[in-house]
């Protein structure tokens, strides 16, 4: 559950008192409710590292994207075993998985173990040259998300930024959330950081790969909706001092939100979340497992307009045993992601909806066979991938380049500055410009330009 309790319709005035302070003063403990919603193409020319803003001083940047759905492969995946493999490498680096195959790219290849993606190498960019050095999870993490280093204070991921952007205060009125988590919060850093908490994203909780998809607020387990509705009218009849004051503006702002939690558990968002909606085969062709059903439902989230979808894809710190592991999760990954992929293209969805793969850092490209790793693949931060796709961003590109074993960077190094910055701009959020905050401080959105920040510059080549 989130610390901060609100309904899906955010800050809106109820009788001089907003649905967020009502539900934070317990108005709905008596229906036991509490909600925290609220030769391949190549494109490795070196982009300018100069001011990546390209808009009228005040202006924000045309928006491509409306929405963003990032796959968070928690742990850090292997960039050699997926997007950038070295085959020549030998077996030290390889272990077994040593093959290549082709994509529908001419000239771009990646490892054999993600077929499906390789059929999808049109719609999608593969940066092989992010770097930022840090090989802890926490530091690493809150680089990646945010595009600075660790300081006094605590900044806003990229979920949160778009939030302030993109969410109540710009005119968002969507059922849920305009940032949501599936399934688990990350739990490296706060995400919201000094933004507070209006801009935590809600984290559903439950598995939508069960046969309900039990999400924390709406979906309760072990209750139907038959019962819901017999909660509701058990409640409505123990009001008797509400009915023994009409017009008192209290009870109408009780009577109010209970009428909104009600609306999410009963009405529009219960169906948004409830994937039986969805075609037996198009589910199948996601994959019935947590990751698989949590691509299908990013889908639904954007389709319904949320601007930004985290899928918190755990697994993928394999010290020990690697390739045991990627035997099961490489095709779970390649099964619905590709899916993803094409169904938001079917669905002309994916003109509009950014799409971004990637974990904290990589992973050792030199294999750890002694015990007890038992051929483990340790942290790397010097060098590691990244996948874009979708809302502006050209598909079928390679950015960068990684020397023969995938241990540095030798060509376009990309910092995480330079791929959060360019989609905040596909986003229409000037990267340069003032981030909003209730404490006044003078903040930027990224902080290119100040002393000691490294940028490669935006990623003008695939935009």
């Amino acid at each position: 559950m989130q610390d901060e309790v609100v309904t899906a319709k955010g800050r809106q005035t109820m009788g001089g008192m907003s649905r967020r302070e009502a539900l934070k003063l317990g108005l709905l403990g008596a229906a036991g409710l509490t909600f925290g919603l609220g030769a391949g193409r190549s494109a490795n020319a070196a982009a300018p590292a100069a001011s990546p803003g390209t808009a009228a001083q005040g202006a924000a940047p045309e928006a491509k994207a409306k929405s963003v759905i990032q796959i968070w492969m928690w742990g850090g995946p292997a960039h050699t075993d997926t997007f950038d493999p070295k085959p020549d490498a030998g077996y030290d680096y390889t272990g077994p998985l040593n093959e290549t195959i082709p994509t529908n790219v001419d000239g771009i290849r990646v490892n054999a173990t993600i077929p499906l993606l390789a059929g999808q190498a049109d719609k999608y960019a593969i940066i092989r040259s992010m770097t930022h050095g840090v090989n802890a999870h926490e530091t690493a993490s809150y680089i990646v998300q945010t595009g600075r280093w660790p300081g006094r204070l605590v900044f806003p991921c990229a979920g949160a930024v778009v939030s302030v952007f993109r969410g109540y205060d710009h005119g968002y009125d969507g059922i849920v959330a305009p940032y949501i988590v599936l399934t688990q919060p990350q739990g490296r850093f706060s995400e919201a950081g000094f933004l507070g908490q209006k801009y935590k994203p809600f984290a559903t909780g439950g598995d939508p790969a069960k046969e309900r998809f039990e999400v924390e607020g709406i979906v309760a387990p072990g209750i139907t909706d038959e019962r819901q509705l017999a909660r509701r009218e058990l409640l409505a009849s123990l009001d008797s001092l509400g009915r023994a004051m009409p017009g008192n503006r209290h009870f109408a702002v009780l009577e109010e939100a209970q009428e909104s939690a009600f609306d999410l558990i009963l009405g529009e968002a219960r169906d948004l979340f409830d994937l039986n909606n969805e075609g037996e085969e198009l589910r199948e062709q996601y994959g019935r497992n947590t990751f698989g059903q949590s691509c299908l439902m990013a889908r639904r989230l954007v389709e319904a307009g949320v601007p930004y979808v985290t899928i918190n894809y755990k697994g993928w710190d394999t010290h020990k045993q690697h390739f045991e592991t990627m035997k099961r999760k490489l095709p779970e990954m390649d099964q619905g992601m590709a899916t993803l992929l094409q169904d938001l293209s079917e669905r002309g969805l994916l003109d509009t909806t950014i799409i971004w793969w990637s974990g904290e850092f990589g992973r050792t490209p030199r294999v750890m066979w002694a015990p007890p790793w038992n051929g483990g693949r340790g942290h790397y931060g010097a060098c590691f991938s990244a996948v874009l796709a979708g809302g502006g961003f050209k598909g079928g590109q390679v950015v960068g380049a990684s020397d023969e074993k995938g241990e540095q960077v030798v060509e376009r190094p990309v910092y995480p500055i330079d791929l959060i910055g360019s989609i905040y701009e596909l986003m229409g959020i000037d990267p340069t410009g003032p981030l909003p905050n209730a404490r006044g401080l003078d903040a930027s959105v990224l902080p290119f330009g100040e002393e000691g920040v490294k940028s490669g510059g935006l990623l003008r080549e695939i935009m």
